[in-house]
């Protein structure tokens, strides 16, 4: 074969792998800007859920006679950094009217009277919260009639409510009913019943295991 041919396919060969090097390089250069395309969007949809889930306000709104429901109001509001908006009654509770066992207690009377809304002295504005924390001490196994008091003073509906209570030994059953029937429009988020001793731990676990 001629000299000339052989360096003439030589050098055909070589343009032809040289050629083939560049595109398979553009390829890989073009996967990798793709990749990281995908991965600079999937980044960006999860900033945005994290922000819009960031930009739901958060209230936590209690009564406290004697304190308890007060702690773990507080509790809540180191966890999700709500604000926190204590319910508190034109006359205050005393111990004698917290005696279960006068039936002529101050507190017997009201839970008795299906009638009763005792007076709140403080503005509590809602307007600008999405979710609110709705905290409460359990008597005679339901809430105070200070709760529904709230409950009629201010437009809540499709609003987010998550009930909590304090109790020494009853339950939130039965107040979860009182507050789904009394307004039901309102979201309510079926909530928990916290001891005198739960600590700033249990509470928080609860918080993020309903992921609000």
């Amino acid at each position: 074969m001629n000299k000339k041919i052989i360096v003439l396919i030589i050098a055909v060969v070589i343009i032809v792998a040289g050629c083939v090097g560049i595109w398979f390089t553009n390829s890989n250069n073009n996967s990798n800007i793709n990749t990281t395309e995908n991965e600079n969007s999937n980044q960006n949809v999860e900033e945005n859920n994290d922000e819009n889930t960031n930009d739901k306000k958060i209230a936590i709104i209690y009564f406290s006679a004697t304190g308890t429901t007060k702690k773990i109001a507080e509790y809540i509001k180191n966890t999700t950094d709500g604000d926190l908006i204590e319910i508190i009654p034109k006359e205050k509770y005393t111990d004698n009217d917290l005696n279960y066992g006068n039936d002529n207690s101050r507190a017997n009377q009201e839970q008795n009277d299906s009638k009763a809304r005792p007076e709140i002295s403080n503005n509590i504005n809602t307007d600008n919260y999405d979710i609110v924390y709705l905290g409460y001490p359990i008597w005679w196994g339901d809430v105070p009639k200070i709760i529904l008091t709230f409950l009629d003073n201010h437009s809540l509906d499709d609003k987010t409510i998550i009930p909590f209570c304090t109790s020494g030994g009853s339950s939130i059953t039965n107040s979860l009913s009182t507050l789904k029937n009394y307004n039901k429009n309102i979201n309510w988020i079926d909530g928990k019943r916290f001891s005198s001793t739960a600590t700033q731990d249990e509470v928080t676990n609860w918080v993020n295991s309903i992921n609000y």
